[in-house]
């Protein structure tokens, strides 16, 4: 079990149950999946420049990513019902807890200029949304060998109701947040 795992379920559960008024213990808001993606749009006729950003998306995740396709032809975008437009990966159980703990305490604190996270970032419903703007920031990637610096989204999906309890999970569990200056 990951230590993140083990700190939510003898800290931040009963925390949660007690500061929330839950009555049931399956009614603590809990992380469901996390899912990474990118969109590939310059890069998508650049054959070997795909497969590298899809090497350095499947070694951040630890997980296979595989491609999206255009849902629409869009002709101010240049794409095509069925075109490969980017990457995405979805992780949940273990790798899921591993990939939380690798950002929260290795990549985050190697951005530049970071200051936390906004409270912005989670939504009514309860989920964190951040952007990384270059994935050089985690140590699976060799900086010498990177051929395309590209950014990707990491969207924490969680079962919490509401903006506060999502919030306050975030922020039990180690999350980097900075609150909203009023």
């Amino acid at each position: 079990m990951n230590r993140l795992q083990e700190k939510y379920n003898k800290e931040i559960a009963p925390a949660m149950q007690e500061s929330f008024g839950f009555k049931n213990r399956m009614a603590v808001p809990r992380i469901t999946k996390v899912t990474l993606n990118t969109g590939i749009g310059k890069y998508r006729d650049e054959k070997a420049t795909t497969e590298e950003i899809q090497k350095d998306l499947t070694l951040i995740a630890g997980q296979k990513a595989v491609y999206t396709q255009a849902k629409k032809a869009i002709a101010a975008f240049k794409t095509r019902i069925g075109q490969q437009i980017g990457l995405k990966v979805t992780l949940r159980g273990q790798k899921m807890y591993d990939f939380i703990d690798r950002l929260i305490s290795l990549a985050l604190p190697r951005t530049r200029d970071f200051r936390g996270i906004s409270e912005k970032s989670v939504d009514q419903s309860g989920n964190l949304n951040v952007g990384i703007k270059e994935q050089i920031i985690f140590p699976e990637i060799s900086h010498e060998n990177v051929k395309a610096i590209f950014s990707f989204e990491i969207n924490v999906t969680t079962t919490a109701k509401n903006h506060k309890e999502g919030f306050e999970l975030f922020r039990m569990m180690g999350f980097p947040m900075e609150k909203i200056k009023s």
